[in-house]
């Protein structure tokens, strides 16, 4: 702890990076907006949906973009073009006509403004800053990796409300305009403070330890593959229970907790982001992998038949695990593959995640018995496990050679 409460410039960088964080998890609030957009706009509402599947794919695709910006612009240009374009997306999307003009806006619009230009924007900004903060504690990078995806994560928590209440009383277009204003105040207030530790004079220990992977070197290494697709299998459980979390709990008699349920699953989340990866930097970073995928796998399985409370705790615990897998495999992947090219190497280990988002909805949402879809999801998370159990075995003997 002493470390990091020395390094004085990099925790001016890590403050700054989360507050960014914060702002950023804004376009992840999209559950929020479906339903006043669905009507503000004249779309129908299952059009409106796919909003979140775009975003997800402009998001790993931004966090690609944004490692490959970082090695041209810098982390800190990186991270003002990705803001910036968050906060232009959101201005685009109050700009659309409502439903009542004629002809109706194309939904494409939406589409593009707030999911693919915000996205990406999202994307390359987040990937800057945790690779800044990776490169500024590399003594300590889960702890500084956790503090700025948990400050993503917690966005949600504390923007639902305030976006609900700004819809209600001013309406959806107004909403975007006031976002859009709010999030380019703070990315041109606080830009400046990205930098990585080459820039500075007192950055905490060495940077550059071990063999620095390219990400073409990477991806001709086996480990690469264990990392991906464990993160592909160990995320699939959230990415079906998170859409239908109220039908979830409505059908299994937690009607009562449902709101409760929404708003505790995003604490869990943003808890998960900071406390898995600081605590991978006391146990490793493996263990802690194998820890919560093996946690996940338990939850889905215990998900076949939870209700009430137990169904409650399930979620909860499911949760908190996808909030350590996204704070956890930045870290994951400079432990295994070098510091350096963390940024571009990271967004190459997402396509895992992506994949997971994209094809387990579609693939297992058409299992209709519950037992035997969460049954398959514990399946699959304790393949992620076994995978990480796999990666770790790999990098024991490599330590021995």
């Amino acid at each position: 702890m002493s470390l990091i409460k020395d390094n004085k410039a990099g925790l001016k960088v890590l403050i700054a990076g989360a507050c960014l964080q914060f702002f950023l998890g804004i376009l992840y609030v999209w559950s929020v907006f479906k339903a006043p957009v669905s009507a503000y706009y004249g779309w129908e509402p299952s059009n409106v949906g796919l909003t979140a599947s775009y975003m997800l794919c402009s998001f790993v695709i931004g966090i690609f973009i944004g490692g490959k910006a970082q090695v041209k612009l810098g982390v800190r240009l990186t991270t003002l073009i990705g803001g910036l374009m968050v906060s232009a997306g959101m201005l685009a999307t109050a700009l659309i006509p409502a439903g009542q003009s004629e002809p109706q806006a194309p939904i494409f619009l939406l589409y593009l403004f707030y999911a693919i230009i915000g996205g990406i924007g999202v994307g390359a900004a987040y990937n800057a800053i945790i690779t800044t903060a990776q490169k500024w504690f590399p003594k300590n990078r889960g702890f500084a990796t956790g503090i700025s995806v948990c400050a993503f994560g917690f966005s949600t928590v504390v923007f639902a409300p305030v976006i609900l209440t700004l819809i209600e009383k001013l309406g959806v277009n107004v909403t975007f305009l006031i976002l859009s204003a709010a999030f380019a105040i703070a990315v041109l207030s606080l830009f400046r403070f990205i930098s990585i530790p080459d820039l500075a004079a007192d950055a905490s220990g060495t940077v550059l330890k071990g063999k620095q992977y390219t990400t073409l070197e990477m991806i001709k290494s086996p480990r690469f593959y264990l990392l991906s697709f464990s993160m592909m299998f160990g995320t699939s459980v959230f990415f079906i229970i998170n859409p239908d979390l109220k039908d979830l709990a409505y059908s299994r008699g937690a009607e009562a907790f449902a709101l409760v349920l929404v708003m505790s699953m995003g604490v869990a989340n943003a808890l998960g982001r900071l406390c898995i990866p600081t605590l991978s930097d006391k146990i490793g970073r493996e263990p802690a992998g194998i820890t919560i995928l093996a946690v996940t796998a338990l939850g889905a399985f215990g998900l076949c038949f939870a209700e009430g409370v137990m169904l409650f705790a399930m979620i909860i615990v499911v949760a908190f695990c996808y909030g350590g897998i996204a704070g956890l495999y930045p870290v994951l992947t400079s432990s295994n593959f070098g510091v350096k090219n963390v940024g571009s190497n990271y967004g190459t280990v997402m396509i895992g995640f992506m994949i997971s988002a994209l094809l387990f909805p579609n693939v297992i949402n058409n299992i209709e018995e519950q037992v035997l879809k969460f049954a398959t999801l514990g399946i699959l998370s304790a393949t992620g496990t076994a995978l990480l159990i796999i990666l770790l075995i790999v990098n024991i003997k490599r330590k021995r050679v």
